[in-house]
Formats: C-alpha cells, sequence, structure tokens
C-alpha cells in the first residue's frame, strides 16, 4: 500500500492528480496506524521546516516515518518533505528533522539572485540511482523554496541557484526532491514514475512473530 501522508500542511492536489493519471492505488494516511501499515510512503511539504516537524509529532505519524527509513522502505520527500529528511534547520530559530540524511538546511545566501528562489532550473545529473532513470543532465524543474541544503553525501542531482545545492537525494529507496515533480511536467513525471518502480520492485520483508 502507497500512503500519502496528510499532516494538514502540504498541498496535496496536484500530486492526487499526478498519481490518478498514473492508475495507482493509493491511500491519504492521516494517522499512525494506518502508516504504519504501509509499504510505502510519500510526503508532500508546503511551509516551513519547523511547523511540518511539530504537525507530524503533534499526529504521532513521526515514528511511523522514522520506521520506514530504518527500513529502507520506499519513501518520497518532497521540498519540506525532503528537507524534515536532514539532520536540522536553522529556519525560524531552527528545528530538528529526522536524521536521516547528514546536512542542515540553510537560508540561501547572498550569491542567491533572488530568494525565495521559485521557476525554472536545470538539474545536473550527479550519481545514478534508478529513480533518475530516463533523466539527463540539464532537464528542467519546478522549485519553490527559501532554503537549501548544499551538495553532500547522498545528492544524486544538483542544480543552481547562485549557489549549487542539492536538488535530489538518495539512500537506498529513500528519495527526496528540492523540487516538486508533480508541478515539473515532463520531467517531474519521469521522477514520480522512477519512484513508482521503485515501489513496485519492493518486497516487504516477511514479519517474525516469534
Amino acid at each position: 500500500m502507497l500512503a500519502i501522508i496528510d499532516y494538514g500542511g502540504g498541498n496535496m492536489g496536484s500530486l492526487l492528480a499526478a498519481l490518478t493519471r498514473r492508475g495507482i492505488d493509493f491511500s491519504i494516511v492521516t494517522d499512525p496506524t494506518a502508516l504504519a501499515q504501509a509499504d510505502a510512503a510519500i510526503l508532500p511539504g508546503d511551509g516551513a521546516f519547523e511547523a511540518t516537524m511539530t504537525a507530524l509529532r503533534t499526529r504521532g505519524l513521526d515514528q511511523p516515518i522514522a520506521a520506514m527509513l530504518a527500513r529502507n522502505q520506499p519513501f518520497l520527500g518532497i521540498c519540506v518533505g525532503m528537507q524534515v529528511l536532514f539532520e536540522s534547520s536553522t529556519e525560524h530559530g531552527g528545528a530538528t528533522g529526522f536524521g536521516f540524511f547528514p546536512g542542515v538546511v540553510e537560508r540561501f545566501g547572498s550569491d542567491a539572485p533572488r530568494v525565495p528562489h521559485m521557476g525554472w532550473n536545470a538539474l545536473e545529473i550527479v550519481s545514478t540511482h534508478p529513480v533518475l532513470d530516463n533523466i539527463d543532465s540539464g532537464e528542467y524543474v519546478y522549485f519553490l523554496h527559501s532554503y537549501r541544503v548544499p551538495v553532500g553525501e547522498g545528492t544524486i542531482a544538483a542544480s543552481i541557484h547562485g549557489e549549487r545545492f542539492a536538488a535530489v537525494v538518495a539512500r537506498g529507496n529513500v528519495i527526496a526532491t528540492q523540487f516538486h515533480p508533480e508541478k515539473s511536467q515532463h520531467t517531474g513525471g519521469k521522477i514520480l514514475d522512477g519512484f513508482l518502480r521503485i515501489v513496485s520492485a519492493y518486497t516487504p520483508p516477511i514479519q517474525s512473530h516469534g
């Protein structure tokens, strides 16, 4: 079961439409029990890092997310849904994330031509990964953000907005994009298709009952 995590703060309309066009079976999940039963999940995000983490913790969704990450279940974080997978953010005085990827989310510096970064930018493929199959450097995707993660461990695609930053990160079946694939037309669709192939190929581990 593919869960779309609804924590009350993500704009999910475009994502749900993109998945529906692909004929994908999914469930919108708002409670931790249902999320714990999912084989895969997507965490869409709009807004602030701290507000997102607070909403997830208040609803009890943080623990099943952490468990999914630890089990390397297919997981896609989008925009703020990517940022919260890192250790922390300096936004609004600082907040702690899941720490799945090393690094700190910080506001664009003085090299950025404008903040927020809003619009289409080209991808630079840094490392191979199944989610990037059929994606070439130079393809454009749609961004809307004021905070970013520097290129580092886990970065498989980068982009430039005055400075080079992580556009796609991945470790195993856990993938995240700083841009919005559901709003990135053909290239974004290929990213979603790559993730859905990973979901289809995933075999849940056999649970031991003693």
